[in-house]
């Protein structure tokens, strides 16, 4: 069965800058596109469109929400199978049940509730936290579309171990759909006062126990994670040109930064079976924020 790619749209031009963005994706996977509104999103009135036809303002507005993004995305991609649906719930209930049936999810950053993109929306928050599948959230993109040729980089945040596997070979899908570069990122910080005496801790696995200038050990500690979480993936597709880069610095910080070359950012986020409430790590929360292209949060459960 073929999974769709899921985007929710509220009526507001982000949302429906999200469905252009969704439609080039869906139609780089070569999936089909469902738009979905939950008609208890916040909304502005629209009884104007309902005069004379007979039924209800809020009907005709869910209707009106729904063509207008399927028209958005035909616009887009014409040979694209779209599919829409009004769900009578709240929006980030809705979202993340339709995410259990889902390739990924797109949403805006910001829905017509906000007064200015540069913020992240709450719903787009907790969508990004709590979502079975990976959750796109259209950050100020300066390109807003997904189509190859304009960067044409994917950037991935490694992080530790455990919340790796599923972000790489995301990541890695998404540089062989676009014939994009990956340019995979492991950020390292050198513990402040270490002794140049002092050999690395026991956390530092893998380090030789060497004396001499701390930050080397871990930087090496840093090419090390990078080459082991690329290294399966790497392996299955070789089509992908890969560009390692370790940096010093906070993660998020570097992230962001990587972020304004790139045309999908790509980080992973940790699910964690009969935990409840928001899944986001310190760095996924600073690139949601932060980051001047898309992110893609990949859930990886532990």
């Amino acid at each position: 069965m073929e999974l769709p790619l899921v985007v929710g749209v509220d009526g507001s031009e982000p949302s429906l800058r999200a469905v252009a963005w969704a439609a080039d994706e869906a139609a780089l996977r070569g999936v089909p596109l469902r738009i979905v509104y939950a008609s208890l999103w916040e909304r502005y009135e629209g009884a104007a469109l309902a005069e004379g036809l007979g039924r209800s303002s809020e009907q005709v507005l869910d209707d009106k929400i729904v063509e207008a993004a399927a028209e958005r995305a035909h616009r887009r991609e014409v040979d694209l199978k779209v599919s829409t649906e009004v769900l009578p719930d709240g929006p980030v209930r809705a979202l993340l049940r339709e995410g259990r049936n889902a390739s990924a999810l797109v949403v805006g950053s910001r829905g017509r509730s906000g007064i200015a993109e540069l913020l992240l929306g709450s719903v787009s928050l907790a969508v990004a936290a709590g979502a079975d599948c990976p959750v796109i959230v259209l950050r100020g993109s300066h390109h807003n579309q997904a189509r190859p040729g304009i960067d044409q980089r994917i950037v991935l945040g490694v992080g530790e171990d455990q919340q790796n596997a599923a972000a790489v070979d995301f990541a890695f899908q998404e540089a062989a759909d676009r014939y994009a570069t990956l340019r995979a990122v492991r950020a390292w910080r050198c513990p402040a006062h270490e002794p140049l005496d002092h050999p690395p801790p026991d956390s530092v696995r893998g380090c030789p126990q060497l004396t001499g200038d701390p930050a080397h050990h871990y930087e090496q500690l840093a090419t090390e994670t990078l080459e082991a979480a690329l290294r399966d993936a790497a392996r299955n597709h070789p089509s992908v040109q890969v560009r390692r880069r370790t940096v010093e610095g906070p993660a998020g910080r570097v992230l962001v930064d990587a972020s304004a070359t790139a045309d999908l950012l790509v980080v992973g986020a940790q699910r964690r079976h009969g935990h409840f409430g928001l899944q986001l790590g310190r760095v996924a929360h600073a690139v949601l924020h932060h980051s001047a292209c898309p992110v893609a949060v990949v859930p990886q459960r532990v």
